[in-house]
Protein backbone atom coordinates (compact mmCIF):
# COMPACT_ATOMS: atom_id res chain seq x y z
CA UNK A 1 0.00 0.00 0.00
CA UNK A 2 1.02 3.66 -0.18
CA UNK A 3 3.46 5.13 2.24
CA UNK A 4 2.81 8.05 4.51
CA UNK A 5 5.15 10.83 5.46
CA UNK A 6 5.76 11.84 9.06
CA UNK A 7 5.19 15.42 10.12
CA UNK A 8 8.94 15.92 10.50
CA UNK A 9 9.70 14.49 7.04
CA UNK A 10 7.04 16.62 5.36
CA UNK A 11 8.24 19.82 6.98
CA UNK A 12 11.93 19.06 6.37
CA UNK A 13 11.46 18.30 2.67
CA UNK A 14 12.28 21.31 0.50
CA UNK A 15 9.24 22.54 -1.35
CA UNK A 16 9.15 21.72 -5.04
CA UNK A 17 6.89 23.22 -7.68
CA UNK A 18 3.56 21.41 -7.90
CA UNK A 19 2.73 19.69 -11.14
CA UNK A 20 -0.43 20.80 -12.90
CA UNK A 21 -2.16 17.57 -11.82
CA UNK A 22 -1.15 18.12 -8.18
CA UNK A 23 -2.30 21.73 -8.25
CA UNK A 24 -5.66 20.71 -9.74
CA UNK A 25 -6.03 17.97 -7.13
CA UNK A 26 -5.78 20.43 -4.24
CA UNK A 27 -7.77 23.16 -6.01
CA UNK A 28 -10.95 21.97 -4.32
CA UNK A 29 -12.29 22.89 -0.90
CA UNK A 30 -13.80 19.40 -0.60
CA UNK A 31 -10.47 17.73 -1.32
CA UNK A 32 -8.66 19.96 1.15
CA UNK A 33 -11.24 19.05 3.78
CA UNK A 34 -10.80 15.34 2.96
CA UNK A 35 -7.06 15.70 3.55
CA UNK A 36 -7.77 17.41 6.87
CA UNK A 37 -10.13 14.70 8.17
CA UNK A 38 -7.66 11.97 7.10
CA UNK A 39 -4.68 13.71 8.67
CA UNK A 40 -4.65 11.93 12.04
CA UNK A 41 -6.38 8.65 11.33
CA UNK A 42 -7.24 6.54 8.29
CA UNK A 43 -10.85 6.91 7.20
CA UNK A 44 -12.95 5.03 4.68
CA UNK A 45 -14.96 6.67 1.92
CA UNK A 46 -18.15 6.19 3.99
CA UNK A 47 -16.55 7.68 7.10
CA UNK A 48 -15.27 10.68 5.17
CA UNK A 49 -18.71 11.22 3.59
CA UNK A 50 -20.37 11.09 7.01
CA UNK A 51 -17.84 13.48 8.54
CA UNK A 52 -18.27 15.99 5.69
CA UNK A 53 -22.02 15.42 5.37
CA UNK A 54 -21.60 14.70 1.66
CA UNK A 55 -22.80 11.90 -0.62
CA UNK A 56 -20.35 8.95 -0.68
CA UNK A 57 -20.24 8.92 -4.51
CA UNK A 58 -19.07 12.52 -4.51
CA UNK A 59 -16.41 11.74 -1.91
CA UNK A 60 -15.25 8.68 -3.86
CA UNK A 61 -14.58 10.84 -6.92
CA UNK A 62 -12.43 13.21 -4.84
CA UNK A 63 -10.67 10.39 -2.96
CA UNK A 64 -9.67 8.76 -6.25
CA UNK A 65 -8.16 12.05 -7.48
CA UNK A 66 -6.23 12.48 -4.21
CA UNK A 67 -4.93 8.90 -4.31
CA UNK A 68 -3.90 9.21 -7.97
CA UNK A 69 -1.83 12.29 -7.17
CA UNK A 70 -0.30 10.92 -3.96
CA UNK A 71 -2.10 13.11 -1.43
CA UNK A 72 -3.97 10.16 0.11
CA UNK A 73 -2.51 6.70 0.66
CA UNK A 74 -4.72 3.61 0.86
CA UNK A 75 -4.14 1.63 4.03
CA UNK A 76 -4.58 -2.11 4.52
CA UNK A 77 -8.21 -3.16 3.87
CA UNK A 78 -10.42 -3.92 6.84
CA UNK A 79 -13.86 -5.41 7.39
CA UNK A 80 -16.71 -3.00 7.96
CA UNK A 81 -19.66 -3.39 10.31
CA UNK A 82 -21.51 -5.60 7.82
CA UNK A 83 -18.43 -7.57 6.84
CA UNK A 84 -17.78 -5.65 3.63
CA UNK A 85 -14.18 -4.94 2.62
CA UNK A 86 -13.34 -1.29 3.26
CA UNK A 87 -10.23 0.65 2.38
CA UNK A 88 -9.24 3.44 4.75
CA UNK A 89 -7.16 6.35 3.48
CA UNK A 90 -4.57 8.45 5.28
CA UNK A 91 -3.26 11.86 4.23
CA UNK A 92 0.39 11.70 3.18
CA UNK A 93 1.15 15.32 4.15
CA UNK A 94 2.48 15.80 0.63
CA UNK A 95 0.67 19.11 0.20
CA UNK A 96 3.01 20.77 2.71
CA UNK A 97 6.00 19.88 0.50
CA UNK A 98 4.66 21.64 -2.59
CA UNK A 99 5.16 25.16 -3.84
CA UNK A 100 1.77 26.19 -5.18
CA UNK A 101 2.73 29.83 -5.79
CA UNK A 102 2.22 29.42 -9.53
CA UNK A 103 -1.44 28.57 -8.82
CA UNK A 104 -2.20 31.21 -6.17
CA UNK A 105 -5.37 32.49 -7.85
CA UNK A 106 -7.33 29.55 -6.48
CA UNK A 107 -9.90 30.13 -3.69
CA UNK A 108 -10.04 26.53 -2.48
CA UNK A 109 -8.09 27.17 0.74
CA UNK A 110 -10.29 30.12 1.62
CA UNK A 111 -13.45 28.14 0.88
CA UNK A 112 -12.22 25.15 2.93
CA UNK A 113 -11.38 27.47 5.82
CA UNK A 114 -14.82 29.10 5.71
CA UNK A 115 -16.55 25.70 5.64
CA UNK A 116 -14.48 24.37 8.53
CA UNK A 117 -14.72 27.44 10.74
CA UNK A 118 -18.50 27.51 10.20
CA UNK A 119 -18.62 24.27 12.21
CA UNK A 120 -17.14 25.92 15.30
CA UNK A 121 -19.28 27.85 17.76
CA UNK A 122 -17.85 31.40 17.87
CA UNK A 123 -19.62 32.09 21.17
CA UNK A 124 -17.38 29.53 22.88
CA UNK A 125 -14.26 31.56 22.09
CA UNK A 126 -12.64 28.68 20.20
CA UNK A 127 -11.70 30.65 17.10
CA UNK A 128 -8.82 33.05 17.65
CA UNK A 129 -8.76 35.76 15.02
CA UNK A 130 -6.96 39.02 14.55
CA UNK A 131 -6.42 41.52 11.77
CA UNK A 132 -3.59 43.89 11.18
CA UNK A 133 -3.10 46.56 8.56
CA UNK A 134 0.48 47.12 7.45
CA UNK A 135 2.30 49.31 4.95
CA UNK A 136 5.40 47.46 3.74
CA UNK A 137 8.15 47.88 1.19
CA UNK A 138 8.71 44.88 -1.11
CA UNK A 139 11.70 43.89 1.06
CA UNK A 140 9.66 44.12 4.28
CA UNK A 141 6.83 42.14 2.67
CA UNK A 142 9.32 39.40 1.68
CA UNK A 143 10.65 39.31 5.25
CA UNK A 144 7.15 38.96 6.75
CA UNK A 145 6.30 36.13 4.34
CA UNK A 146 9.64 34.40 5.09
CA UNK A 147 9.13 34.63 8.85
CA UNK A 148 5.56 33.39 8.66
CA UNK A 149 6.69 30.48 6.47
CA UNK A 150 9.43 29.64 8.97
CA UNK A 151 6.90 29.62 11.82
CA UNK A 152 4.50 27.38 9.90
CA UNK A 153 7.36 25.03 8.93
CA UNK A 154 8.41 24.85 12.59
CA UNK A 155 4.86 24.01 13.66
CA UNK A 156 4.56 21.40 10.90
CA UNK A 157 7.76 19.70 12.16
CA UNK A 158 6.25 19.16 15.61
CA UNK A 159 5.11 15.61 16.17
CA UNK A 160 1.39 15.44 16.96
CA UNK A 161 0.66 15.31 20.69
CA UNK A 162 -1.15 12.00 21.26
CA UNK A 163 -3.42 13.55 23.88
CA UNK A 164 -3.70 16.88 22.06
CA UNK A 165 -6.83 18.37 20.59
CA UNK A 166 -6.80 18.90 16.81
CA UNK A 167 -6.49 22.51 15.64
CA UNK A 168 -6.23 24.05 12.20
CA UNK A 169 -4.62 27.30 11.23
CA UNK A 170 -5.39 29.54 8.29
CA UNK A 171 -3.15 32.47 7.54
CA UNK A 172 -3.53 35.01 4.77
CA UNK A 173 -1.62 38.10 3.80
CA UNK A 174 -3.14 40.17 1.02
CA UNK A 175 -3.14 43.61 -0.55
CA UNK A 176 -5.60 46.02 1.05
CA UNK A 177 -7.21 47.85 -1.88
CA UNK A 178 -9.50 49.81 0.45
CA UNK A 179 -6.47 51.68 1.80
CA UNK A 180 -4.59 52.38 -1.44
Amino acid sequence: MGSTTTTEEAAATPRRPATEAEAKAVASAVRLRILRVCLDQPMTNQEIAARLDTHPATILHHVRKLVATGFLAPQPPRRGARGAREIPYLATRKSWTLDLSEYRGDRSMIDAFLQEVALVDPDRGEVVTSRLGLRLTPEEYAEVVRRLTELLDELARRPPSPDGRPYSMFLAIHPDPGRS
